[in-house]
């Protein structure tokens, strides 16, 4: 029996979208992955809370711009746009960012300040943010979300903080609500040897090079600035100092 040609274009089509179908639920998957969600109640069922942090990891990020460049059917400069507003506003080269959905019913919430509420822990060591979402330090009832960015150096050391480290953990204290004050704090852990992606090169890379280049010669050049005007001044005394000795010698 000969097969219609409209049934045969539509046979095409889906071998076609197959692999764009299987890549966006991979996409999806890698997603998920890099996210902890869980549900607390307190004993009396007063409040009732949900929470969600996600870990921006090199896959994720990855995942994510693929994915976004998949459903708004991208061209590769739009993706490569997108790519580096969103490397620029997660600011991967200083912070280690996660994201952060909180749903709270019942009681409210009170979480001020937030940052003494959530920490960062790796190889054994606790951090706390350097910067986050203000929005979390008001009333939280219904849902609330942003962003929270830990160091990605040691500020004693100076040393990149998830060099050689094979996970990273977010603790939320249990004083942070009435529904975690029974169970304890939170402790959630993503194993850092499961990030097989790595944030390739392309022009957004090489644009977010570019920017922080760019504020590196500004520093160097401000600390040049610095030591000239150091150097002017010991200039100043030493012309100052030779021309009294020559005085002296010629009196």
């Amino acid at each position: 029996m000969m097969l219609s040609r409209k049934f045969l274009a539509s046979v095409i089509m889906l071998l076609l979208l197959l692999p764009v179908m299987a890549e966006a639920a991979s996409d999806e998957a890698v997603l998920r992955s890099w996210t902890h969600e869980d549900n607390y109640t307190d004993k009396d069922g007063d409040q009732s809370i949900r929470l969600r942090a996600t870990y921006y990891s090199n896959e994720y990020v990855e995942a994510l711009v693929a994915a976004e460049a998949e459903k708004n059917l991208w061209t590769a400069d739009e993706t490569e746009n997108y790519k580096y507003t969103l490397l620029k506003n997660l600011n991967l080269a200083e912070s280690i960012p996660f994201h952060i959905d909180i749903y709270v019913r019942g009681l409210p919430m009170y979480a001020s300040p937030f940052d003494r509420h959530i920490t960062m822990v790796v190889n054994g060591k606790k951090y706390s943010p350097i910067d986050y979402d203000k929005r979390f330090n008001f009333k939280i009832l219904g849902a609330r979300d942003g962003m929270v960015f830990f160091p990605r150096y040691d500020p004693k050391t100076g040393k990149e903080i998830l060099a050689g480290a094979k996970d990273v953990r977010v603790i939320f204290d249990s004083a942070i609500s009435h529904a975690l004050s029974a169970r304890g704090d939170v402790i959630w852990v993503w194993d850092l040897k499961k990030d097989r992606g790595r944030i390739g090169g392309g022009k957004a890379a090489n644009r977010l090079e570019i920017d922080r280049l760019l504020k590196r010669m500004e520093k160097l050049n401000a600390d040049r600035q610095a030591l000239q005007k150091q150097l002017d001044a010991l200039t100043k005394e030493y012309d100052e100092v030779n021309s009294r000795i020559d005085e002296l010698q010629a009196q």
